[in-house]
């Protein structure tokens, strides 16, 4: 074989190598300093002056329009509050009490953060939909079939995950992610 051949060949393994390693390392694991709370995790790095170019190169691939960390926190929880996986066969009732931040939103997704088709047209819980009772406390039903009250439906997505938004997220949040009071994932039952 000569030679300009032999190292062209070598070029482009080294290039389609390298590829997709970098595709797998972008699409892979969280990146950055995570922290765990629960059932939810968070990238305490997304956001910040020191986001890593791995850190960055995800939340450009899945983080459409991902706030700065002042801004927004981010908690992710792909498992209920025992560690199970996320079912969308199955009903779970997530609740919580007040967050320390300004507002909050709970959207469910399928994997790669594509939301679920689902018949009601409904992928997200804002923090001013659920009733509170007495003690500040709420919550809401995570289901594949209509119930009464708050209710986000899971198009019987084999898998699914919930992303928890907080904006203007004060101290609590910020300081100290894993012991704020963050909402719990309850199963009930399933399909």
């Amino acid at each position: 074989m000569k030679p300009w051949l032999r190292y062209s060949l070598c070029i482009l393994l080294g290039l389609a190598g390298g590829t997709a390693y970098a595709v797998h390392q972008v699409r892979g694991a969280d990146m950055g300093r995570q922290v765990t709370n629960g059932p939810w995790s968070a990238n305490t790095d997304q956001g910040t002056a020191d986001a890593s170019a791995l850190t960055r190169a995800r939340v450009a691939l899945f983080g459409l329009l991902a706030l700065p960390a002042k801004e927004a926190m981010y908690f992710i929880a792909r498992t209920d509050s025992e560690g199970k996986s996320l079912d969308g066969r199955c009903t779970y009732t997530v609740s919580g009490g007040e967050l320390d931040a300004r507002w909050w939103s709970i959207t469910l997704y399928k994997g790669e953060g594509w939301l679920v088709k689902n018949t009601a047209n409904r992928w997200s819980v804002g923090g001013n939909a659920p009733e509170r009772d007495a003690n500040g406390n709420w919550s809401f039903t995570v289901s594949p079939q209509s119930v009464d009250g708050v209710w986000l439906p899971t198009g019987r997505t084999p898998q699914f995950d919930l992303t928890l938004r907080t904006y203007h997220p004060q101290s609590a949040l910020l300081n100290d992610p894993a012991k704020a009071k963050l909402p719990s994932i309850k199963k009930e039952t399933c399909a």
